[in-house]
C-alpha cells in the first residue's frame, strides 16, 4: 500500500497511456440492462490521490505508478476511462432496516466495469461517492475523506484477517467540499468485488414480474459465483444453497472476530458471500452482544449478538425473490425454500464452533460437547467480566506457554475463570495453532478515529500507520502496544456514520 502526498492533480482534456491499456468489460450492464442505468461520474474540482493499495493494483493487472499520474487517477475518479467503457448506475430494492423499498439503487455510486484478475476470476471496479445519479433520493451523491477511509482501513483488515470481503483499491479527495453536519473534505473510494449482485437485486427484479428478467439474473449470479450449480438437477435450488451457505460461514467469521457490520439491509447482503458497505461498522472491545455503533440504528436491530438472526432473516427473502425460479408451484417452491433456508443455522453453528476451537487450541481429539461446554462456560464468564475480546485470545496464547500473568490482569478476582483457566490448561491447548487465527490487531475504533481525524485534516500518516498492522494482524510490530489497547474510559459511547 502507498500514500501519496497530497498535491493538486491536473484535469485531463484526453487519454494518454495510463487507461489506454486497461479494458474494462460491461458484462452486468449488457446482459442485465434493465438493472443498469448508463451514467458518469462527476468530474471532481481537485482530485488528490489519498491511499492506493498497490498490491490489489497489481493482482488486477493494473499498474501502481500509472494509477499516479494524472490520467490515472482520471480512470480512478471515472472521469478518463477507456472509450470502450459503460460505466452504470445499478438498480435494486431492499429490506431498510425491516421496511421495504422498491427501487434504491446505486445512489452515490458507479460501477465502471469489469476486469480479470490474476487469478482469472472476474473483479468489478466500481466508485463510491462520484456524484448524484437517479437514484440519489435527495441526496448529493458524494462522500467524505472519514467514512471513504474508514471503509478502505475495515475492508483491508478484513481481508488480512481472511474473511471474505470487498477490497479497497483507492481513496482520492475530490477537492470538493461536501456538506454534512459540518463542512467536510469530499472523497470517493474506489472499491473491488467479485460483484455487486446483492439480495435487493432479486427482490427488484422479482418485483418487476419479469419472469425473464429474474432467470436471467440468476443465471448470470450462477455463472458469476457458482458454476458448479449450473449442473445440478435444480441450478436455482443450489444457487440459494450456496448463497445460504456462504452467508452462513460469513456471519460466523464476523461473529469470530467481534466485528460489528451495522447496517445489514437486505441490500447490503451480497450473492457472492464477500462483506460489503462499511459504513457504521466498528469492532467490539469487551464481549457485549447488546453492541451497537451506527447512529442510525435506534432499536437495535442489527446489534452484534443479532447479526446471525438477521442474516437469516435476509436470506429468507432472498427466497421469497427466488421462489418462481424454484418450482412451479408455489407450495412446491415454499417448502423447497424452507427446507433449504432450514440448513442456515447448522451451517453457522459449525463454522463458529470451528472457528472457536481453533481459537482457543483444542484438539481435534476433543469431543464436540466437552468442547461446546467450556465455550459456553467462557462465554458466560466474559459477559460478565467485560476484558478486551481481542486481547484476551492472544493472552490466553500466552497462558497456553505458561505465562498466565497477561490474562489473569484482564479480569477482577474470579474463582470461576481461574477454574476454567485450569481446565483448559489440561487439555494442552496449541498455543502456536492459536496464534495462527487470533490477532494483535484489529481497527480498534478510538485508533480509527483518531486516524480519520488526522486524514480529514490533512495528516495521512496516521492512517498508514494503522495500515500497516492491520493488513498483517498476526505478525507482532516492535513499539506498537497502543495498538493492541481498548479504548480509554474517556473515549465514551462510540458511534459511527455511513458518511450520506
Amino acid at each position: 500500500m502507498n500514500t501519496s502526498p497530497n498535491q493538486t492533480q491536473p484535469q485531463l482534456d484526453s487519454q494518454d497511456d495510463a487507461t489506454s491499456r486497461i479494458h474494462l468489460e460491461s458484462r452486468f450492464a449488457n446482459e442485465l440492462p434493465e438493472l443498469a442505468l448508463g451514467w458518469q461520474a462527476d468530474t471532481p474540482p481537485n482530485p488528490q490521490l489519498l491511499v492506493l493499495n498497490e498490491d490489489l493494483a497489481r493482482e488486477l493487472g493494473l499498474d501502481p505508478e500509472a494509477l499516479q499520474t494524472p490520467a490515472g487517477i482520471g480512470f480512478l475518479t471515472g472521469t478518463n476511462l477507456p472509450a470502450d467503457a459503460s460505466p452504470v448506475a445499478q438498480v435494486y430494492a431492499g429490506h431498510q432496516f425491516g421496511g421495504y423499498s422498491p427501487r434504491l439503487g446505486d445512489g452515490r455510486a458507479l460501477l465502471l466495469g469489469e476486469v480479470t484478475d490474476a487469478t482469472g476470476a472476474t473483479q468489478d471496479i466500481h466508485l463510491k461517492g462520484s456524484g448524484p445519479t437517479p437514484f440519489s433520493r435527495g441526496g448529493d451523491g458524494y462522500a467524505v475523506v472519514g467514512p471513504m477511509l474508514r471503509e478502505f482501513i475495515v475492508s483491508e483488515a478484513m481481508h488480512a484477517l481472511g474473511i471474505p470481503s470487498t477490497r479497497s483499491l483507492a481513496v482520492v479527495q475530490t477537492g470538493r467540499t461536501v456538506i454534512r453536519e459540518d463542512p467536510q473534505p469530499g472523497a470517493l473510494l474506489v472499491r473491488v468485488a467479485s460483484s455487486h449482485l446483492r439480495v435487493g437485486s432479486f427482490q427488484y427484479a422479482k418485483a418487476t414480474g419479469d419472469l425473464d428478467l429474474l432467470r436471467r439474473l440468476a443465471d448470470f449470479a450462477v455463472a458469476r459465483h457458482y458454476p458448479e450449480a449450473e449442473s445440478a438437477d435444480n441450478p436455482y435450488l443450489a444457487l440459494y444453497e450456496r448463497v445460504i451457505a456462504a452467508q452462513a460461514s460469513l456471519i460466523a467469521q464476523w461473529m469470530l472476530v467481534g466485528f460489528v457490520h451495522g447496517v445489514m439491509n437486505t441490500d447490503n447482503m451480497t450473492i457472492s458471500g464477500e462483506t460489503i458497505d462499511y459504513g457504521p461498522c466498528a469492532f467490539i472491545d469487551d464481549f457485549t452482544p447488546s453492541a451497537v455503533f451506527s447512529s442510525i440504528d435506534h432499536g437495535g436491530r442489527y446489534k452484534y449478538g443479532n447479526q446471525p438472526v438477521v442474516a437469516e432473516w435476509n436470506l429468507a427473502r432472498f427466497g421469497e425473490s427466488l421462489l418462481p425460479l424454484l418450482a412451479d408451484s408455489q407450495d412446491d417452491a415454499d417448502a423447497i425454500a424452507q427446507d433449504a433456508l432450514g440448513k442456515f443455522s447448522p451451517q453457522y453453528s459449525e463454522v463458529w464452533s470451528a472457528g472457536m476451537r481453533a481459537k482457543l487450541g483444542l484438539p481435534s481429539s476433543l469431543s464436540a460437547e466437552v468442547a461446546a461446554a467450556l465455550v459456553s462456560d467462557l462465554f458466560d464468564i466474559l459477559k460478565v467480566e467485560r476484558v478486551d475480546y481481542t486481547s484476551f485470545f492472544r493472552n490466553l496464547a500466552d497462558a497456553a506457554r505458561g505465562n498466565t500473568v497477561p490474562v489473569r490482569v484482564q479480569f477482577s478476582v474470579s474463582e470461576k475463570f481461574d477454574e476454567w483457566l485450569s481446565r483448559w490448561r489440561s487439555l494442552a491447548p496449541d498455543d502456536a495453532a492459536m496464534d495462527r487465527v487470533n490477532p494483535i490487531y484489529i481497527p480498534r475504533n478510538h485508533i480509527v478515529e483518531k486516524a480519520l481525524a488526522a486524514a480529514t485534516a490533512g495528516d495521512m500518516q496516521p492512517v498508514g500507520d494503522l495500515l500497516e498492522l492491520v493488513t498483517s494482524p498476526f505478525e507482532a510490530h516492535h513499539g506498537k502496544q497502543r495498538y493492541t489497547e481498548p479504548a480509554p474510559d474517556d473515549f465514551g459511547p462510540y458511534r459511527t456514520y455511513c458518511g450520506t
